[in-house]
């Protein structure tokens, strides 16, 4: 079943994006995306495949999510995300958990995290983000901070702010992106909560998380914030 989702990956992939897709996501030297593989498939077609195969056991998903390809890692991300629309379970959120160190790119995160984890998460205890914040992987990182995006969607916008501030002195700019962006989402569905947070941090902000949280409002008061 493995070959067969690999063959139908391959089937969609181009020559372009071979080339285009390594250099986007930081594949070389020291960064962090380094020695990522890709086949050269999009994303849509990756949800297609995703779709025709999401009958398959966790035994083949977790195959996918061990392979060096990146396309076969958001196939079986994207199988999980399918397979959890109506419920997350308990082994889907377990499972998940337990393979973080293969999520390991920012759109491999972004496009499962927030379905799975956040999902899940919604009405239960939230301590797991907290140690995931902790950890020295930047991916579990990530995870614990966009996996916010649900609760923000429900207008559950605490864990958010203490996460942002938890973690506002991360060393990689993925994390001032990630952190910025749920700032931006949660200030859409309360402005002043947002401005008050700048106000009160962001002379301790990186750069970068500063801009992309306030990037929302207008233009007179993105230069105050940015003062």
């Amino acid at each position: 079943m493995t070959n067969q989702i690999y063959n139908a990956l391959v089937a969609r992939s181009d020559e372009e994006k071979k080339i285009v897709l390594p250099r986007f996501f930081k594949t070389g030297k020291g960064q962090y995306g380094e020695g990522d593989k890709f086949l050269g498939v999009t994303v849509p077609n990756i949800r297609e495949v995703a779709k025709e195969f999401s009958n398959v056991s966790f035994n083949v998903i977790k195959e996918l999510i061990h392979s060096p390809w990146h396309e076969m890692r958001m196939c079986a991300l994207l199988i999980l995300v399918n397979n959890s629309k109506k419920e997350v379970t308990q082994d889907t959120f377990d499972f998940y958990l337990s393979q973080t160190r293969y999520i390991n790119n920012w759109d491999l995160v972004d496009l499962s995290a927030p379905q799975i984890v956040g999902k899940f998460l919604l009405d239960r205890k939230r301590d797991i983000l907290y140690r995931l914040a902790e950890s020295d992987l930047l991916w579990d990182n990530r995870i614990a901070i966009v996996s916010t995006l649900t609760f923000i969607r429900n207008n559950d916008l605490d864990d958010t702010y203490l996460l942002s501030q938890k973690m506002m002195h991360h060393k990689h700019d993925l994390m001032h992106k990630a952190i910025g962006w749920m700032l931006r989402e949660a200030g859409k569905r309360n402005p002043k909560r947002l401005y008050d947070f700048i106000m009160e941090h962001k002379t301790m902000m990186p750069r970068t998380m500063l801009r992309y949280s306030i990037e929302k409002f207008d233009k007179e008061t993105r230069q105050e914030l940015m003062k």
